[in-house]
């Protein structure tokens, strides 16, 4: 029987990263991952694939559009077997990287389903034939799965979790897509950029829940202008296959409505993936979430057993995991491993881009805490006029006496690239003012976050 000084179930974000920080800290290390390549959901059928689609469909739908700067083409069009093949060869190239890094790092990878047989063995199952390793350390990265509604079947042909949306081999005619959160809008663009209606359904009163509303109540205005159509305070009842289409049978107000498609895309959560690990025989706790409970060391209920990621509470995000699998590599070798949850950046990758960091307005609300605000539109700066983007605005939240930085939203062009300025900021206790007085080069995108930090005392020069 192997023994390692650490085990981590599970290759994705959370797993690899703490496989490789712990390697550095000189831990021999092995990584037990179910699926056949490394890189988990994010890799694989999550973060990059869809990246790859948005990437396309926007460059597509660019050039349908350039006729305002003097730019015209004629019989524009896509392939979109290319463009899936483009999606595989960087979904690939990446997963292969992970691989390397592993070699790299001397990290034994073993491919199989992890189950726990005591606190310090674990029982790996594949097609190679079983096996047993032991670990004193035992970190459990096993990430998250998709959620459906109890009486829909998805069966990635016509009802899609987003693994399906993301490898169509045409265009629907409409879809339908089930959830107004970020992965369903995302998925959503997509195939409304290559020509699809698409009608989303969400059964709360607005789209994006947690997120800041005047953000979101924005971004819908923009979304419908693209031609999405949005149902809201409406739920989902069934959904049966009528010859060569669905009929989608929904809810609003007591009334209900029967609405025909071709695809259906079930985008209504995530779950964390923590059950078939035999969890219970070890006597890890769980909380009513089906997620592990973990004190501040990242240790569940049996002390040398930690969970990362999509596992634990806390927000479903790659980064976020990363964070943690190299926080707990560093907590168990002794060193000071932290995550700030308060700085813990979250992007939707549309045209325009949303992108946010720390507090929302109706956060601090419900907090009592006072707050000032100041706004920036994208409509006021020379960059995004001369990209002809100017849709969408910079809001920053600060402490009503202490100025530091709350919260910070975007919507608009490359607002996943203008947020990580927040994220330092606010990682170092920064002020509004801090921000009004930085200098910033002209002309870009980010004087947008200048003015809107000199708004907070309505000080903005060029609104």
């Amino acid at each position: 029987m192997e023994k390692f000084d650490i085990a981590i179930i599970g290759g994705g974000p959370a797993g690899y990263v703490c496989a490789i920080r712990a390697a550095q800290l000189g831990y021999s290390v092995c990584c037990i991952e179910k699926g056949k390549t490394l890189g988990g959901t994010c890799l694989n059928i999550g973060c990059i694939p869809s990246k790859s689609l948005l990437h396309t469909s926007h460059l597509f739908k660019q050039s349908s559009n350039l006729e305002s700067f003097g730019i015209s083409f004629s019989g524009l069009a896509f392939d979109l077997s290319q463009i899936m093949k483009t999606k595989e060869a960087s979904v690939d190239s990446l997963t292969k990287g992970v691989d390397f890094l592993f070699k790299k790092n001397k990290i034994k990878h073993k491919q199989g389903f992890a189950k726990f047989i005591d606190s310090n063995q674990i029982q790996i199952l594949s097609e190679n034939g079983d096996e047993i390793i032991s670990a004193d350390k035992i970190v459990i990265a096993t990430g998250s799965v998709a959620t459906s509604p109890e009486n829909i079947v998805i069966d990635e042909k016509d009802v899609l979790s987003s693994t399906g949306a993301l490898s169509l081999s045409s265009v629907p005619d409409h879809l339908i897509i089930v959830g107004a959160g970020y992965i369903g809008l995302e998925l959503g663009s997509v195939w409304s950029r290559f020509g699809a209606k698409v009608t989303v359904i969400e059964y709360q009163d607005r789209i994006l829940p947690g997120m800041d509303k005047e953000i979101a109540n924005s971004f819908q205005k923009i979304l419908i202008k693209q031609g999405f159509e949005f149902r809201l305070s409406t739920s989902l009842k069934t959904i049966t296959k009528k010859e060569e289409k669905l009929s989608v049978q929904v809810e609003n107000g007591g009334q209900s409505i029967d609405i025909d498609c071709d695809k259906v895309l079930v985008a209504t959560g995530r779950k964390p993936y923590t059950f078939g690990l035999d969890l219970e025989k070890v006597g890890v706790k769980l909380n009513n979430n089906g997620q592990i409970e973990t004190n501040d060391m990242f240790q569940s209920s049996i002390k040398n057993i930690y969970a990362i990621g999509d596992a634990k509470s806390g927000p479903m995000l790659a980064h976020k995991a990363s964070e943690e699998g190299t926080a707990v590599a560093e907590l168990i070798s002794g060193q000071a491993g932290h995550v700030n949850y308060n700085t813990i950046p979250s992007v939707i990758y549309t045209s325009p881009e949303v992108a946010s960091v720390g507090k929302t307005e109706e956060e601090l609300k419900l907090q009592n805490i006072k707050f000032k605000v100041g706004k920036f539109p994208f409509s006021a700066n020379a960059k995004a006029k001369v990209m002809n983007d100017t849709n969408g605005f910079v809001k920053i939240i600060s402490d009503n006496e202490t100025d530091e930085v709350l919260g910070v939203h975007i919507i608009g062009s490359d607002a996943g690239n203008l947020i990580a300025e927040l994220v330092v900021a606010m990682e170092f206790g920064a002020s509004a003012e801090d921000l009004a007085r930085t200098c910033h080069a002209h002309p870009t995108l980010t004087e947008s976050i200048k003015e809107a930090a000199l708004n907070v005392e309505k000080s903005s020069i060029h609104i």
